[in-house]
């Protein structure tokens, strides 16, 4: 049996447990809060990680290369060789050039933090040149991001997008997905049980963890 361990606010986490569920793949979770990991399964203490039957497996990336490596009918890499890259390429775009850098809005926009007006405007020009070049390779003109089949970059599409335009909205004012449709992507998306699963244990899990921010 596989465990995911770490805990349902993380969109990373989520990105893994989405992948999962798609594939029909049984899994149980392992609740692991930040400094609450096991540091000999995560080394840097980051969530998720994933322990198997010939031990674990940390960072979400190379996590969710093994899963969709596992015997599965739901394949979630296309078969031909161009178009697998053309998702990990999106999947790129996604984790390192919006997210990454979004996430250094979070602390003012999610904890009550307070970004200087430097960074915050390094991050929003650098997000403005990544979203543009976003825009040029997502296939919002598709069903899904990368076409006309649910794929990883799917995982990742769902997970972050909400955060990128939930903090550059509230600590930049404005979003930066706003000129894309973005919205009505994740409303299709909102409409697989998958994703309502996840969507529901990230809403149950934050609670959980903004309790624990608070009592520190």
């Amino acid at each position: 049996m596989l465990s995911l361990c770490g805990f349902s606010a993380s969109n990373y986490y989520n990105k893994v447990k989405l992948a999962l569920m798609e594939k029909n793949l049984p899994f149980e979770e392992e609740l692991a809060w930040i400094g609450e990991t096991n540091t000999d399964e995560s080394p840097l203490g980051k969530v998720p990680y994933l322990r198997t039957a010939h031990g674990a497996i940390s960072e979400s990336d190379a996590i969710i290369e093994y899963v969709e490596a596992l015997p599965s009918e739901v394949r979630l890499l296309p078969a031909d060789p161009f178009a697998a890259a053309k998702v990990r390429e999106l999947c790129v775009y996604l984790n390192l050039h919006l997210e990454l850098v979004a996430r250094n809005l979070y602390p003012q926009a999610f904890f009550g933090g307070k970004v200087s007006d430097a960074a915050r405007d390094k991050a929003l020009a650098q997000l403005e040149k990544n979203v543009a070049a976003f825009a040029r390779i997502a296939r919002f003109d598709a069903p899904f991001i990368a076409g006309d089949s649910f794929t990883l970059a799917d995982c990742s599409a769902i997970v972050h997008l909400p955060l990128v335009s939930a903090a550059t909205k509230s600590v930049c004012g404005k979003d930066v997905l706003a000129e894309l449709p973005v919205r009505d992507y994740l409303a299709r998306m909102g409409e697989r049980p998958t994703v309502q699963k996840v969507n529901a244990d990230r809403k149950a899990s934050t609670v959980a963890m903004m309790a624990r921010y608070q009592t520190k």
